[in-house]
């Protein structure tokens, strides 16, 4: 069995100190993305809160690894890693196929002896979990993939357009947007913890009642925020998310769960 602190080193990232008590925030990136896109949030919460962000298999200092395609072995991957590398309670938030992740990650939690120890999920950008959409993005071509990155975030039109930076990040997209275009959500036993969702107006990703899906994922509290903007709204609204978070950490405690 791997070393904790090893394994810990290798999946999670802590870039601001903070205390030891009080929930920890896990943060899951979106597709094609990395942990270093939560540092930010981090500084923002520091030092209240402790927020620890996962850095997938395949992108950055962990390229060598093999990109996962299949979301429901990464979730196993990552419970397993928080079971035994990470102490105290929990909070997760995902962006877009973080979501997902984070929240079949919460399943399996709940499902074992950790199970108590989620308080909360934080979901945005990413539809309920039992919805459905065909998409086939993952098997475009090279330029199809880029296309539809660029449709929903037009910063990375300038980083994609570079040969050398799109051929170091186009394995990474397509392992990941594989991973969530052929998930297939399983049907059981429905979270405990609360579930607060953040969405966006023009977010062509999540429409209203998708978003409102969320709500039949628990039997916990349900609370839906809509901001202004796009599928990477966050980006521009990064204090008001920022806020919601902070509202959400204090609302999540041992005796919000069911």
């Amino acid at each position: 069995m791997a070393d904790p602190r090893e394994l810990r080193d290798l999946w999670l990232r802590q870039y601001h100190p903070a205390p030891g008590d009080g929930p920890a925030l896990v943060c899951f990136p979106y597709a094609g993305g990395a942990a270093g896109y939560y540092r930010p949030l981090s500084e923002a919460l520091s030092p209240g809160v402790r927020v620890l962000s996962l850095q997938y298999p395949g992108r950055q200092d962990r390229r060598s690894e093999p990109v996962r395609t299949d979301l429901h072995a990464l979730a196993d991957e990552i419970a397993g890693v928080l079971s035994s590398c990470v102490e105290g309670p929990l909070v997760f938030f995902g962006h877009s196929m973080g979501s997902t992740l984070a929240y079949e990650t919460a399943r399996r939690l709940e499902a074992g002896p950790d199970g108590e120890r989620v308080l909360g999920l934080v979901v945005s950008g990413r539809r309920g979990p039992a919805t459905v959409r065909h998409e086939t993005v993952h098997l475009r071509d090279d330029a199809g993939l880029i296309e539809e990155v660029v449709r929903l975030d037009s910063s990375s039109a300038a980083l994609l357009a570079d040969p050398d930076i799109a051929e170091m990040v186009l394995p990474v997209l397509r392992g990941d947007y594989t991973a969530v275009e052929t998930y297939a959500y399983r049907p059981g036993a429905r979270l405990r913890c609360p579930v607060s969702v953040l969405t966006a107006d023009a977010d062509p990703q999540v429409t209203a009642a998708e978003a409102e899906a969320w709500a039949d994922a628990t039997d916990g509290a349900f609370r839906l925020r809509t901001f202004t903007g796009g599928h990477f709204y966050l980006n521009a609204r990064r204090d008001a998310v920022t806020a919601a978070l902070a509202e959400d950490l204090a609302a999540f405690t041992p005796s919000a769960r069911v």
